[in-house]
């Protein structure tokens, strides 16, 4: 699979790495587990995906993790995305608005050895007690960028968000804040996520 992504243009080794030292088949159903290690995305209950691997690279690629970063993830989902931004060494606060995965994750994830700061709410809002982040990524298609989640920023932190129609395809962007406070964004092609949940508990 590495060596896949490799070939797709992931260039960041430390990724590659991370990516690589994970079992990925652990965060899949029993029926999906000889699928794991495929370029591909899988359900995981409740209407939610685990990202294709690709994707999780090319995000955690654009976040530039440095060891010790406070990072915010907006949609805990499996988990998986929340450990390897862990195996970057970065400190995760992860943020889940479904609450059966929510559950589920906070007791798997300990369980195979690895403990960020789990939440349940909604992403919208981000995490304002705990701010302010170095790094933000968004694993769900948000229609707009939240003002809240640019407002948690560091100055010269990033996030990386997919913007657009949850029906269809979104792009990928990174937003750094400056130290004057503006904001620069940039964009990195499009993906396919489903859609950001807002206001709403299940």
């Amino acid at each position: 699979m590495v060596v896949e992504l490799e070939q797709k243009g992931i260039t960041d080794r430390r990724v590659l790495d991370a990516i690589g030292k994970i079992p990925r088949h652990f965060f899949l159903d029993s029926s999906f587990v000889e699928f794991a290690y495929q370029d591909k995305a899988f359900p995981i209950g409740e209407d939610q995906t685990i990202s294709q691997p690709y994707t999780v690279a090319f995000q955690s690629q654009l976040l530039e993790i440095k060891p010790l970063m406070k990072v915010m993830e907006i949609g805990t989902g499996s988990g998986y995305q929340a450990i390897v931004l862990m195996e970057l060494g970065a400190k995760v606060f992860s943020i889940e608005r479904v609450k059966a995965l929510y559950d589920r994750t906070k007791v798997f994830l300990p369980a195979i050895g690895y403990i960020p700061k789990l939440f349940y709410g909604d992403g919208y809002k981000g995490l304002p007690t705990y701010a302010p982040f170095d790094r933000i990524i968004v694993t769900a298609a948000a229609p707009v960028v939240p003002d809240a989640l640019l407002q948690q920023l560091k100055p010269g932190g990033i996030l990386v968000i997919p913007v657009g129609d949850s029906s269809g395809v979104q792009v990928m962007k990174t937003i750094t804040r400056q130290p004057d406070n503006t904001f620069i964004a940039k964009e990195h092609g499009l993906f396919r996520f489903v859609p950001m949940v807002e206001n709403k508990k299940k």
